[in-house]
């Protein structure tokens, strides 16, 4: 078991009596001097999403809740020497830090988390975790943002200005901005549907390629299209993203690794499609995935 009750519990304790291990965990990290693998490749388990909300996998609403067993699920994933590292809020990199996770693996911060999963406000996705300062102090790789992208909700506007803002101040400090450009609209209910289509997609991405004053450091993360060519619109690195899972782990494989397959594309953000697998086998989703990235690279 890779997080037992000992080093549950002193977790806790650390948590609750010395606050300064925190910063000293940060300096302490032993940093992996290039981004990309060997291969040119970068494989990332995300689990930024309980800082906004997100806690649902499949039918279970609360799934993600429980921080004992997405630690555990995490150390599961990280352990697999194909995972190049990990994208979190602050909560949770500190909390891998803590535990000796995250040495000689790439760290990405979390930087907005405002616009909180079913909120009327969702799309004014404010800045509420990392800002490029302290990625730069805590030693980080880099900041991801989301900017999810509706017409009719004037939302959009802030988050557009506050991403094209941490995209040039990331670039000033030579790290990477992954910008998670998403397409959407609402439906009659008023609830927000993701736009598939190539044209909503290639509409999305030229939008975030532009963002800031350069685009050098940016890098795009996208889910995996169902028209390859949408991939087409730019020059920019792409990681392909799990996206809440379908329920059927082969058809995911699937349709990452034929994303894999575009020129631009360098690798994987994967999530709850890994960490919350149907049959729970965390290591076993693992492998797969790496697998499927290492037959594409």
């Amino acid at each position: 078991m890779h997080l037992t009750d000992d080093r549950w519990y002193r977790l806790l304790r650390t948590r609750a009596t010395e606050p300064e291990a925190v910063r000293r965990a940060y300096a302490d990290r032993i940093r992996r001097p290039n981004l990309l693998s060997d291969k040119g490749t970068l494989f990332l388990v995300a689990a930024d999403h309980p800082a906004r909300g997100a806690l649902g996998v499949g039918g279970d609403s609360t799934a993600m809740a429980g921080r004992r067993t997405l630690l555990e699920r995490l150390l599961i994933a990280l352990d697999n020497p194909a995972v190049d590292g990990v994208l979190g809020s602050p909560d949770i990199v500190e909390e891998l830090l803590l535990l000796d996770a995250v040495h000689d693996k790439i760290v990405i911060g979390s930087m907005n988390r405002g616009g909180l999963a079913g909120a009327d406000w969702e799309i004014d996705d404010r800045f509420t975790g990392y800002d490029a300062e302290s990625l730069v102090k805590y030693r980080l790789d880099g900041g991801k943002m989301l900017l999810r992208m509706v017409d009719s909700d004037a939302g959009t506007i802030p988050t557009l200005e506050a991403c094209a803002r941490a995209v040039s101040e990331l670039a000033e400090h030579g790290l990477m901005a992954m910008v998670e450009p998403l397409p959407y609209g609402r439906d009659p209910s008023g609830a927000l549907v993701m736009h598939r289509d190539a044209a909503s997609l290639q509409r999305a991405i030229t939008i975030a390629s532009g963002l800031g004053v350069t685009s050098a450091y940016t890098w795009l993360k996208i889910p995996a299209p169902q028209e390859i060519s949408a991939l087409d619109a730019t020059t920019l690195p792409v990681l392909v993203l799990g996206g809440a899972p379908s329920g059927d782990p082969a058809a995911d494989l699937a349709s990452w690794g034929a994303a894999l397959n575009h020129d631009v594309v360098r690798g994987l953000v994967v999530g709850r499609s890994l960490l919350y697998p149907p049959d729970g086998d965390v290591a076993g989703a693992v492998d797969a995935a790496a697998r499927v990235l290492a037959a594409a690279s």
